[in-house]
């Protein structure tokens, strides 16, 4: 209750409630949480997110609530009469929708697949179930970037031009979005997350996203961001420079050193420095470094007799400290991808 309070005092203008997890009797905790902040004047002066991913709990928690609250989430992931009976059940209980971008085939991770699913979704809503178009909140699924991978490079420009799209396209629709998910590449670092959250929403805003889950106690203001850090992240963020994800983890190694007072040249250094072929090839794999690392196989097969002892010795060592490094938000997702 302390926490949604807090929230609130923050600038919250909705309370997401969820409280799925396997410990807990989800559905009574549900009933008994709703009733509670129900009679906190502070928190029930906003409207309540009832989240859940089980059918189960989000009917208990309509049962339970004051005022007119969001459902988080149906999609069509199981089907149109799956998804239909929901929306109706949810339209009797006089609530609002958010719709997640997904079907039969999966998540929608395109530009087109976001619009195609989008557009369906409102059709059998506004059509079947009878539901205005203010009451439908697509959230067509902020996705990480930054990673490394070439495929996930269109994921934040695909969500922008797809928020244009429906906002366009889907009369009186609005759009939501979870930001934290874009930034997932860089945890550990919060002064580089919490800026490309902002510049995201930045840019998503223009176009007419709604809402998004944020946390309003940490939100940055754009302008004071370092144009440096903002013009890196700008790239990633549109895809306008092939090189962009290399130059933002330059930038957040940098932020990184200075707030925690550690070299971030240290690990390259260990790299670089004198040592056995084993330890060299746990050294390389931990930088991403590929120099010589022919001459350092063949060196390292004879010191631990074959390719296999290789494989079972300095690799897996190397991918265990990278595993360690990663877990303790010490490498972003892009450098565990060249490792």
């Amino acid at each position: 209750i302390s926490i949604a309070a807090s929230q609130v005092a923050a600038g919250a203008k909705i309370v997401d409630v969820n409280l799925d997890d396997s410990m807990l009797d989800s559905v009574a905790e549900m009933a008994a949480f709703l009733s509670r902040i129900g009679v906190e004047p502070e928190i029930a002066r906003v409207p309540v997110m009832i989240d859940s991913s089980d059918w189960n709990v989000i009917k208990e928690g309509l049962k339970r609530i004051q005022g007119r609250p969001v459902v988080n989430s149906i999609s069509l992931k199981e089907g149109e009469e799956s998804f239909l009976a929901k929306a109706r059940h949810i339209k009797e209980m006089g609530a609002a929708v958010i719709v997640m971008a997904f079907d039969e085939n999966g998540q929608a991770d395109t530009y087109e697949r976001r619009i195609e699913v989008c557009r369906r979704a409102y059709d059998l809503l506004v059509e079947k179930v009878g539901f205005a178009g203010c009451d439908i909140v697509f959230d067509p699924n902020v996705l990480a970037v930054a990673t490394g991978i070439e495929t996930h490079t269109d994921y934040a420009v695909d969500f922008i031009r797809a928020v244009k799209w429906i906002k366009n396209n889907l009369p009186g629709a609005k759009v939501s979005g979870g930001v934290s998910n874009l930034s997932f590449s860089f945890r550990g670092n919060n002064p580089v997350r919490e800026a490309m959250h902002s510049l995201f929403l930045r840019h998503a805003r223009k176009e007419g996203m709604d809402m998004a889950i944020v946390n309003v106690s940490t939100a940055v203001d754009p302008e004071e961001i370092a144009p440096e850090l903002v013009k890196a992240i700008d790239d990633v963020l549109l895809n306008s420079d092939p090189h962009a994800t290399d130059r933002l983890v330059e930038i957040a190694e940098k932020i990184k050193a200075e707030s925690t007072g550690t070299p971030a040249q240290k690990e390259k250094e260990r790299s670089e420095a004198p040592s056995s072929p084993r330890q060299r090839i746990v050294n390389m794999l931990v930088s991403g470094s590929v120099a010589r690392l022919e001459d350092v196989l063949e060196e390292a097969m004879k010191e631990c007799g074959s390719a296999l002892g290789v494989v079972d010795g300095p690799l897996m060592e190397g991918m265990s400290r990278v595993g360690e490094l990663f877990g303790a938000g010490k490498m972003f997702l892009p450098q565990v991808v060249k490792s």
